[in-house]
């Protein structure tokens, strides 16, 4: 019997996946190891392998489409695989007897001399110029001004389906709303379209007068590149815009003195009091920010909350969610219990995430579940930023870089002692002003007195 290839659930909270690339097509072999597709959350990118052996019938997905968990997205089986059984339970189509089945829609290799059976629906598709066009084809061509006439068919006898479709619109240039409404016109006339984003006026231009280039005279550059927004760029756009416009966000703005912690982060393998395993580690800036975090947030449990409807759940313990910067977008891997750990497993443990973030080899369940977020931008020299909130979580804090702040001694005299700029973005739904300064001013005070945090342990 042929194997249903399921979108696998990649952690307890993933409800989908985007496919972003097919590695096989419809006809290649496969083994149970062979990887079938990649395809990626908001959160990290996985390979699914085939599980079974044999011919890939029928891919049932595009690259690009977002794909609910624990549903099918390729077949696998057999050139011979009889196809009533994945038809009878809704894969495929309803069919009332063998005869209405088609091979060739699951079967690309069929011979040509293979009598066709068409693979009968409630729906017929209009007629278009000698060939047919299959339901979903022609409503995705309407709904993009894209004549039928231009888009050769590759299902059975020239039928046009909606892959064919697909592919037209990816080599058509983008429309405005105007052009949309007179390109098909044009097209059939002329059957082809033009080269850069199409505009009524360009339409005009270009075939009733003289084209006349948009770039700057003797540039061979064009004057804009166009980059759809899909995948984790679109799924990271959603999750900010959800975040900003469900949540009351109000950010506040401090700064510790720093000098204590550079002394520490400079003295490390020759303090006394830590202990060897952090003697080993390169502690950075980061590392000890999220220590004192750890340390601070028990005492203003609030802070260590979620909001989700009507309802506070506030935390014991901290799992501190480590936000990083990787080529595919920005993860947020969680350090778990880090109220328990101590600098050298903190340190540690953030290095491991960070980096399994950037190979792409990091597990779903190590981003999610975090209470409270630290996100840095310390070191590309922002000196202050607005944190979005990392719901449902009710607090993010934003670390910033290190300037030089004028600090008056008892005796009058004024000099220069650097300091470290935070960022706190709360949930005002949540969390009031001055519950959440409060909190600040102690995190201040605990980053300014590092040395003594780190000997309390």
């Amino acid at each position: 019997m042929a194997h249903i290839l399921t979108m696998p659930r990649q952690g307890n909270t993933v409800e989908s996946c985007i496919i972003t690339d097919w590695k096989v097509k419809e006809g290649d072999r496969v083994t149970e190891e062979t990887t079938v597709c990649e395809v990626e959350t908001d959160k990290a990118s996985f390979e699914i392998p085939a599980g079974a052996c044999g011919m890939v019938l029928k891919i049932l997905h595009n690259t690009g489409d977002d794909v609910p968990v624990l549903s099918p997205i390729a077949v696998i089986g057999e050139e011979s695989e009889e196809l009533e059984t994945f038809a009878a339970i809704g894969f495929i189509g309803k069919v009332d007897n063998k005869e209405d089945i088609d091979l060739s829609l699951l079967n690309p290799n069929s011979s040509p001399d293979t009598p066709h059976l068409t693979l009968h629906t409630p729906d017929s598709a209009p007629h278009i110029q000698g060939s047919s066009a299959s339901p979903r084809a022609l409503n995705l061509a309407q709904s993009h001004a894209l004549p039928l006439n231009t888009v050769p068919g590759t299902g059975p006898q020239g039928r046009i389906i909606e892959r064919d479709v697909s592919a037209a619109l990816e080599k058509r240039p983008a429309l405005t709303a105007a052009a949309k409404a007179r390109y098909g016109e044009i097209l059939q006339e002329h059957g082809k379209g033009l080269d850069g984003r199409i505009t009524l006026d360009e339409i005009n231009v270009s075939f009733n007068a003289p084209h006349s280039s948009l770039n700057a005279p003797g540039s061979a550059l064009p004057e804009y590149t166009e980059t759809p927004v899909k995948g984790i760029r679109k799924v990271i756009a959603d999750r900010m815009h959800k975040s900003l416009s469900e949540t009351s966000q109000f950010t506040l703005n401090s700064c510790a003195n720093a000098v204590k912690m550079q002394d520490v982060r400079s003295r490390l393998k020759t303090l006394d009091f830590l202990p060897e395993d952090i003697k080993s580690l390169k502690i950075t800036v980061n590392d000890l920010i999220l220590f004192a975090v750890s340390r601070i947030l028990p005492r203003f449990l609030y802070m260590n909350a979620h909001k989700t409807g009507d309802s506070i759940k506030i935390f014991n313990n901290v799992h501190l969610g480590n936000a990083v910067d990787t080529e595919r977008g920005l993860m947020v891997p969680v350090i778990r219990n880090a109220n328990l750990l101590s600098l050298a497993q903190i340190s540690s443990e953030a290095k491991r995430l960070a980096t399994a973030c950037q190979s792409g080899g990091v597990k779903p369940d190590e981003l999610s579940g975090s209470t409270f977020s630290v996100t840095n931008l310390g070191s590309l020299g922002i000196t202050g930023f607005t944190p979005v909130l990392n719901i449902p979580e009710v607090a993010i804090l934003g670390v910033c870089g290190i300037e030089l702040k004028p600090v008056s001694s008892n005796a009058g005299a004024v000099s220069f002692e650097p300091h470290i700029g935070f960022s706190l973005t709360i949930n005002h739904e949540a969390v009031d002003g001055a519950p959440a300064a409060r909190f600040l001013k102690a995190l201040c005070e605990a980053v300014a007195n590092i040395d003594l945090l780190l000997s309390a342990g």
